[in-house]
């Protein structure tokens, strides 16, 4: 068949989807702006003179749990290199975040909604919306890198430095624009696809900063295309080649992708989805709840595991980093007694990072009772003898629950570990920490009932926690941000179990505003009409 005919009315569509979905462009596309922006506005009113900024580039550089986030600080003297470690690598995130969602939800989303068949009884061909999806999600990443570094010049940056900071968003949101496509050939459904792709992402995201962070040979940053990205050093090199590879590989992503379009069925994986029981065994709104979640309960376990080797490997080590970096120490426990403490202190920040991570998969479930709504799959399971508060009660302890599964595996790998480390603990106390870390993911989760609860229109609130409490956790020490600012991060109230157990009192608060958000979730739900 010939290729005109394969994606007649290509044009049209594409045409027709950026009118409906360009509102949808917007958080993907900020995300990043905000990033590069405060970073060149807020680094010379912190650090004005040239003496703290080395200060701040030898405390942050080296420090193992900002670079398995940030990645390496090739230039943190200047404001173009503060930029690019600080914006690099979570921009980019974002970005190809967004283009994942977006390209499946064109592709896969379509098909499971049934508007794919509609589209496909005019004059469309067969891989005219796959060609759609991909060009959206590839439009939008453009935006996102050109409106980056063009923002981030007239706010201060300079112009090469910014400019291929914005071309490293571009390149990995092309990049996992044609990883989504892929994956809408091979999930079962448009969430499986979403999920494969993301934790792909995800993956490679830790293994990046993992590899940097360990000091591995340089080699092993071209075997990954984050990688690559991480290559072009904007401010101290400003690399353009590592880019290319990053668009052959998304036109290679893209021809498979279309390649495995054509020998699936409409509406099926090409990794088919197992056939449910002849007779249904679920009797309660939890048992329901259980069952939608139990896949990405399993995923989130599995990757807790790996992470807690990644966090075990750093705290194994934790001693001779601190050896090679004193002024490291601040960062983690300013007037810290004794290398011991300093220790705890380590185990205590790396444990609140693992807490944030985790929050994710409870405010990923709340998000998912919305999503039910919406798809009209809620309505029928009310309809039946089960009150509004059951049900919602069901997801929040699912929502509650996979968090603190999460953290305790984590918690439980980083023992064994510290168990075999001369750093003054035990895996007992590496497990107190993680349950004293609880009562902060639950906050975190419980901020999210109640926007899901009450105000479901503006349910992208729902993540406002986790986002709060990574920049202000991570990055709040280093900009010296005053205590009440800290104390808006749950995680700053977590203690050290290690050096004063009895110091409880921020734990005792942050409950109280769990259970008050979680009061407001639930009279909202019981109130508010569905969806």
């Amino acid at each position: 068949m010939a290729l005109s005919t394969q994606v007649a009315g290509a044009g049209p569509l594409l045409r027709a989807s950026l009118r409906n979905e360009v509102r949808s462009f917007a958080p993907w596309i900020l995300i990043p702006i905000a990033l590069s922006v405060s970073s060149v506005i807020v680094y010379p009113l912190l650090f004005p003179d040239l003496s703290e900024r080395m200060s701040f580039a030898t405390t942050i550089g080296s420090n193992p749990a900002l670079g398995l986030i940030f990645g390496p600080a090739f230039d943190l003297s200047t404001v173009d290199g503060f930029n690019a470690w600080r914006s690099l690598a979570l921009g980019g995130f974002a970005v190809a975040l967004g283009a994942i969602f977006i390209v499946v939800g064109a592709s896969r989303g379509q098909e499971d909604s049934g508007q794919a068949e509609l589209l496909a009884s005019g004059v469309l061909g067969r891989q005219s919306r796959l060609l759609t999806a991909v060009a959206t999600g590839v439009l939008m990443s453009v935006i996102a890198g050109v409106a980056t570094g063009v923002v981030t010049v007239l706010c201060g940056g300079s112009w090469g430095a910014s400019m291929v900071l914005g071309a490293g968003f571009t390149a990995m949101g092309a990049t996992f624009a044609g990883v989504a496509a892929v994956t809408s050939q091979i999930g079962a459904d448009a969430r499986t696809a979403s999920s494969i792709a993301v934790a792909v992402l995800g993956v490679l995201f830790v293994l990046r900063g993992f590899l940097y962070s360990i000091d591995a040979p340089s080699w092993t940053s071209w075997i990954n295309p984050l990688g690559w990205v991480t290559e072009t050093r904007p401010a101290s090199g400003d690399h353009w080649l590592p880019l290319v590879y990053a668009v052959i590989l998304a036109v290679l992503l893209v021809a498979v992708a279309f390649a495995l379009q054509s020998s699936r069925d409409f509406g099926q994986g090409l990794v088919a989805a197992r056939p449910g029981p002849a007779r249904g065994s679920i009797r309660s709104p939890f048992g329901l709840a259980v069952r939608l979640n139990r896949s990405p309960a399993i995923s989130w376990s599995i990757a807790f595991i790996g992470l807690g080797v990644v966090f075990g490997y750093f705290t194994g080590s934790v001693k001779d980093i601190f050896a090679s970096n004193p002024a490291l120490t601040e960062v983690f426990a300013a007037g810290a007694a004794s290398p011991d403490d300093l220790s705890s202190a380590f185990v205590v920040t790396i444990l609140s990072l693992a807490g944030i991570i985790a929050s994710i998969c409870g405010v990923q479930t709340m998000n998912r009772v919305r999503a039910e709504e919406l798809d009209d799959r809620a309505e029928p399971v009310l309809a039946a003898a089960v009150s509004r508060i059951g049900y919602l009660r069901s997801n929040v302890l699912i929502a509650l629950g996979i968090p603190a599964v999460c953290v305790l595996v984590a918690g439980a790998v980083m023992g064994v570990f510290v168990s075999f480390a001369d750093l003054g603990l035990d895996f007992g106390d590496v497990i107190r920490q993680a349950l004293a870390t609880l009562p902060a993911v639950w906050t975190v989760v419980a901020l999210a009932v109640a926007v899901i609860g009450a105000r479901p229109a503006v349910r992208i609130a729902s993540w406002a926690g986790v986002l709060a409490s990574f920049v202000l956790t991570l990055l709040g020490p280093s900009f010296k941000l005053p205590d009440w600012a800290l104390g808006i991060s749950p995680f700053w109230h977590v203690p050290d179990v290690a050096v004063d157990s009895s110091n409880g009192l921020g734990l005792i608060w942050i409950s109280l505003f769990t259970l008050a958000f979680l009061a407001v979730g639930t009279a909202g739900f019981r109130r508010r009409d569905t969806p």
